[in-house]
Parts: C-alpha cells; structure tokens; sequence
C-alpha cells in the first residue's frame, strides 16, 4: 500500500504535523509543487554571481573571521565540500532518530523558503533520507547555537556528499555514500553556497526543543491525570477549581486547566462524600494545581509558538533575495529564540515534577492524607512508598538544576568574530532528560495515589478517573506488602510519557489546538 506523502509548505508547517513527523510512524513527506519556482529563482541568483566574478560571502569567500578570502571559481565545489568535512567535530552519542526526522523535515522546509540559493535536488534528498527511515549520524553535542547549528547540521550534510554516517532502517550503520545509494541517489558535489547553506540554521537546537515540548506536553497531561487521582485519594476539596475563581484572575492557562480538572471528576461520589468534612483548605499541591499548572500550560504554550515559527524559518546566512537579486549577510543563524523557548519548557518541566512530587509525600503523610502513613498495611514492617518518594525528591531536585537558564551563557568562538552566541542547543538538549525525570515522578504519583484510592474503595471516582484507575492497575497491582517497586516505577513512567489520557486533557495542548498558521 503506498502511503500519499504530506505535503510540506514553508511557512505553513504547523504544530500537529511537526507531532507526527517526530512520532514517525506511516508518515512520508514532499515539498508542495509551488515552492520549486522559488528555489530555482534563488539557485539562478547565486549562479549570475559566480558568472559575472562577484564578490559575494558564503558565494566565492572563505567563511566566518575568513571571510575576506576571495576563493577562485575553479575551487567552490572544493570550498564547500572542505566546509562540510571542516564543521563535522561533533562529539557524543548520536542524537535520536525521532529528533533527526525533525531535523530533516525543518532542513528542507528552510532551504526550500527560497532565500537559500540551493538544488531543489538537494531538498529532495533530504525528503529521501527520510522517507526511508535512513538516519544520518548527528553527534548530540558540539554546536553552541550561532551560526546556527553548525557541528551537527555538517553531519547531516556529509550523508548527502557520501560521507559520515547513517543508520538504515534495519539497524545496520552505513557510510554516507551506501545511504545516499539506498534511496537511489548519487552523492553531491555541492555547488556554490550549497555547503553553507546546509550548516547554517537552527534546525537541531529547534528539533530538540520540540522533541522536549512534546515531552513536556505528555507529562503535564499525565500530572493533571495523577494530580486528579492524588485529589481524590485525600478527599481533597474540588471548591478550588470552581470556574469563578479562575475567571477573576484572568489567566488563560489557569482556567483551561481548571476546567480540565472539572472535566475529569464530573460525575465523582466521592467529591460529594465529603461536601460537609470541615476542611477549608487543601496543601497548596492540590488547591493550586490551576495557579500553578496554568502557568505551565501558558509557557509552553508561548514555546510552541516561538518553535513553530522558527520551524518554518529561513533561518541560513547569507540569504538571497531573487526581487532584487541581492545575497544579503544577517544573523538569521543566531538561535536565541530558541534558547529562551527551550528555557521556559524547562521551567515548566521542573514545576511540573516539583508539584507532583510534593502530592506524593502528602499522600504518605497520614497526618495530612488520612490514609496509611506511606500507603501500606501493616507500617513499620512494611515500608511501602516511602522511598519511591525518595527518588521522585531526587529527579525533582535534579530538574531544578538542569532548569538553570542556559541562554543566559555565551562563549565567543571564531577568532571573535562569533561574539555572542545562544547556547540554544544544549538549552533544548537537556529537556529531554527533564522530561525522562518528570515522567518518573508523575508515575510515581499515580501509582501513590491509585494505592490511596483503594483504601476507600466504597465509593467510585468519575468514569474518566476510573477508567484511568483501571489503566494504571493493570500495570501494577495494589501493595499488599513491600515488593521489588523498581519494575513498577518504570511501567508508570512509561505510563506517564504516553499520556493516553482523555480529550478533557489533551485538548488543552498546544500540539492538540487549532492554532492559526504561523
């Protein structure tokens, strides 16, 4: 069955394709028709330069602190090919194919924008590679996010000339020139530009940072999830999410999450079991699950914003412009917007985790909880969840350094000619092991909280609660007594990652929302 590819439009790339591209799956791509008209235009441009023995950077120059370097003709195809080899010093594991799907996708999108004097031949490879499943080699560290992502971007592009490597779809790991030949394609002699185009952009430190938003977004459905079961394990007070509250505040995220909370105990026996208790007042864990997961809604919200844009980016330098047939230098390369998304992902990640984590030790605090001091009968004999809290303590703690602004570092690198840079790379990078601790610590909590929930198993939750009550049971059992815990805590995180959660909480996501076309 051949499957109809998806057409990519520059600047009409939106968030929910970007999802798909990164989950992979039955998904090819191909640039819509009308950009080639573009591309050509831009290509002809850079060509009449070489013609008529201009002078142009990234054209005919050598590049960055060299770029006063007049390079003859006879040598560009050797220029472009030496910058390529050159850039290649990346160092670290290989990133993960899911990013590198994302990198290739964005790669193409920001040539084919027609400003970067490229073969529309070369995008296609691009889309060949990945609708293949073949997967070039991108050492995950090494690019300091200006000009561009220039490390890791060389080592896609040394797929494209025959060199480097890449990983087929059966695992096996092949040179450059094997992988290019397994879609049918010959390596390139890049032309003029060509190289320059290829490693100048954001495309990396923007595919990491949408890898980590969408993370980032399964968790904090997940955590609204465990937050709702931890709520009704303590018979907590659902006063605090009455929708006139969050209207006199104003804060869109803070309402929607509200709701959304609202949604998921809509039809609880167990919310009216305590109407008349007495208690006024929840730990702040509970009763501002809005104030504070709204917060986190709106940040990721903005990150998507930011990242969607710059995925539809012409984001190389220099960049031409075919109306007047000017090659214009700029900073397009410089990743800074990017930085700060990928920043506030990570503080919303580590707020996600550190809220979540201070449910789980309400929940085995019995003098707060009302339930079994740490969710296990017979106490003292039995440990049960005491030091699975301990170990959610020690991701959130974690999360909170790795929150640590990275935009904020700069290091000059090329001679100072590259004075300032963003770090957007490492910025995003880093979101992926937030999102691996946050999804340990929302695990965590849930199974904490489906423990406390059958304590009181006279009454029932709402029917979203307990569907997802009997989700999680059959991934790990009730503790009877202390067990081997360290293959439930894993079966959780996974549970906490895939975030197969109800409409009532993914529908508030950013990758989920119509969102107009950036």
């Amino acid at each position: 069955m051949t499957i109809e590819p998806t057409l990519l439009l520059p600047g009409h790339v939106d968030l929910a394709l970007l999802r798909r591209i990164h989950a992979g799956g039955d998904i090819t791509l191909a640039l819509d028709p009308s950009t080639a008209r573009g591309m050509v235009a831009a290509r002809d441009a850079v060509r009449r330069i070489v013609d008529n023995d201009e002078v142009v950077y990234g054209i005919n120059t050598g590049f960055g602190k060299l770029a006063s370097t007049r390079i003859g003709n006879d040598h560009l195809a050797e220029l472009q090919r030496n910058l390529v080899l050159s850039h290649s010093v990346g160092t670290g594991a290989p990133l993960d194919a899911a990013v590198v799907r994302l990198v290739l996708a964005t790669k193409a999108v920001s040539l084919a924008r027609g400003h970067s004097g490229v073969r529309p031949s070369l995008v296609d490879a691009l889309l060949a590679l990945f609708n293949a499943g073949v997967t070039p080699h991108i050492p995950a560290k090494g690019s300091v996010g200006a000009s561009g992502d220039l490390a890791p971007l060389a080592h896609m592009a040394c797929v494209l000339i025959g060199e480097g490597k890449a990983t087929m779809t059966d695992g096996r790991v092949v040179d450059g020139a094997e992988a290019m030949r397994s879609v049918g394609l010959d390596p390139f002699v890049l032309g003029p530009k060509e190289g320059l185009a290829l490693l100048n952009g954001t495309q990396v430190s923007t595919a990491l940072a949408l890898a980590g938003l969408f993370g980032a977004e399964n968790v904090f459905a997940s955590a609204l999830m465990s937050g709702a079961l931890s709520l009704e394990a303590i018979q907590g007070s659902i006063k605090p999410f009455d929708a006139r509250i969050h209207a006199a505040r104003g804060q869109l995220g803070q309402i929607a999450v509200a709701a959304a909370v609202r949604a998921l105990l809509d039809g609880s026996a167990i919310v009216p079991s305590h109407a008349d208790c007495g208690r006024v007042q929840d730990p702040y864990s509970v009763r501002c699950i809005p104030q504070v997961m709204g917060a986190c809604l709106d940040n990721l919200t903005h990150a998507a914003r930011v990242l969607v844009i710059e995925a539809n980016a012409a984001s190389d330098n220099p960049l031409v412009f075919v109306d007047t047939g000017e090659v214009i230098s700029g900073g397009n390369f410089h990743a800074e917007p990017v930085a700060f998304a990928a920043d506030i992902i990570a503080l919303a990640i580590a707020e996600i985790g550190a809220i979540a984590e201070r449910r789980i030790a309400l929940l085995l605090d019995t003098g707060l909880s009302g339930l079994p001091p740490f969710l296990v009968r017979d106490g003292g004999l039995n440990s049960g969840f005491m030091i699975a809290q301990v170990t959610a303590a020690a991701l959130a703690s974690e999360n909170k350094s790795l929150a640590h602004p990275a935009s904020v570092d700069s290091l000059p690198t090329s001679a100072n000619q590259e004075d300032h840079v963003s770090m957007a790379t490492f910025a995003a990078r880093r979101l992926g092991d937030m999102v691996a601790n946050t999804a340990v610590v929302v695990g965590i909590e849930a199974m904490c909280a489906a423990q406390g929930i059958e304590f009181k198993r006279n009454l029932k939750s709402s029917p979203l609660v307990e569907a997802e009550f009997a989700t999680i049971r059959t991934r790990v059992a009730f503790l009877e007594r202390d067990r081997y815990l360290a293959p439930d805590i894993e079966a959780m995180r996974l549970w906490a990652l895939a975030a197969d959660l109800p409409p009532a909480l993914t529908d508030i996501l950013p990758s989920h929302r119509k969102a107009p076309t950036p």
